[in-house]
């Protein structure tokens, strides 16, 4: 195991009702004027956003508004926040949503407190200073309520980049599992698939002795496969809704994480395809993982094949791990199918004269690498987009 440092200082408010408790913890973290971040539709059309505003009113505390993060987070919109911010001497910002409006929070709470452009975040700059952010969750996916992360499009050239720092990490999240009841079976299941890729890039590590977090990325793994499909099935389940909300912020706070090298070239790979596809990013992920795997599992066969066997339930085969590895990815596949993910270039819509064009806005060149499991260079790239074909 690694030497590590670990520090989540989030404070998680979980359960129903929480989200009328927002005004409590805005004032109990310093906020006295506040941005209101949402995306539109259902956080107007189901009321919370009113439930939100009262709860800022019966707290005497002052807030601005600022509706139409899309899925896959553009900067234009982060720049009109940042400026709003300043024009309204804003001291807090409150993200309502999901994974994109609270990476926009985070993108609007930096650019607030930085002379430059935003966007120098996202290319490399190291975070020093932000606003502080709350977060009410709607969906369980991106892990942002409780991560230092995010990840926005810039629209010119749609280059979708991430970064992270401890200044961005929330400084309070409300879950409440109710909220995520009205989702559509689609977004459940792209949110499910999101969590599990989080729990991936951290599984498949070249770190030895690192059995805890195996055992705790196993954990959280083999939670969403029973759960899922139990949401799935009936969307007001209340009890699997909150295993899946928590897993979601447990996968992506780095808990799994500590001690051991994380690889995330799949995510960096699908980027480029949400980016000039505007899809779904989990669905994204469903396309590349499986194919990603494919290609990289002989760096250590053993690990793919204690993944199959702790995991999908495989019997090992100590003749042949390889085999016993092959069979964990395909019922991997056949899950993410079970769920009604795209697991094919050809069921997401994405085609294969557009690979070059992804290759290349990497930005890898011919001499750069991505990922520490398996370095990846742009061919290798290309040839993990055509084994998604």
């Amino acid at each position: 195991m690694n030497n590590f440092n670990f520090y989540s200082p989030t404070y998680f408010v979980f359960g129903k009702d929480t989200e009328n408790k927002a005004g409590k913890y805005v004032k109990r973290f310093g906020g006295s004027k506040v941005l209101i971040h949402y995306g539109g539709g259902s956080v107007v059309r189901s009321g919370l956003l009113d439930r939100v505003k009262e709860s800022l009113k019966s707290e005497g505390i002052d807030f601005v508004e600022l509706g139409g993060v899309m899925p896959n987070p553009r900067s234009g919109l982060v720049y009109e926040g940042i400026e709003l911010c300043r024009k309204e001497a804003v001291d807090f910002v409150l993200a309502v949503g999901g994974g994109s409006s609270i990476d926009s929070a985070k993108a609007i709470a930096v650019g607030v407190k930085y002379d430059g452009d935003f966007w120098d975040f996202y290319e490399g700059k190291p975070i020093r200073e932000a606003l502080p952010v709350g977060t009410i969750l709607t969906i369980a996916a991106a892990g942002s309520e409780g991560s230092g992360d995010s990840v926005i499009t810039k629209e010119e050239g749609m280059l979708k980049r991430g970064t992270g720092g401890e200044a961005m990490r929330p400084v309070f999240s409300i879950l409440n599992p109710e909220l995520t009841q009205t989702l559509p079976a689609y977004q459940t299941a792209c949110g499910a698939t999101d969590i599990m890729a989080h729990v991936f890039e951290r599984y498949f590590t070249n770190t030895k002795e690192v059995e805890i977090t195996d055992r705790l990325c196993e954990a959280v793994l083999l939670t969403m496969i029973k759960e899922t499909p139990r949401v799935i099935a009936d969307p007001n389940n209340y009890e699997a809704r909150a295993n899946i909300m928590w897993a979601g912020m447990v996968a992506h706070n780095n808990l799994v994480g500590v001690g051991r090298d994380q690889d995330w070239s799949s995510h960096n790979i699908e980027h480029e395809l949400s980016a000039l596809y505007d899809v779904a990013h989990g669905a994204g992920l469903a396309v590349i993982f499986p194919a990603w795997m494919t290609y990289v599992m002989k760096q250590d066969i053993n690990r793919f094949a204690q993944i199959a066997v702790r995991v999908w339930g495989c019997n090992m085969n100590f003749a042949n791990p390889e085999e016993t590895a092959k069979e964990g990815i395909e019922r991997l596949k056949q899950f993410l199918t079970s769920i009604g993910m795209p697991i094919s270039f050809k069921d997401l819509g994405a085609k294969e004269e557009d690979i070059p064009l992804m290759v290349e806005k990497l930005g890898l060149g011919d001499n750069g690498t991505m990922g520490s499991f398996v370095p990846l260079t742009s061919k290798d790239v290309d040839q993990i987009y055509r084994l998604a074909l």
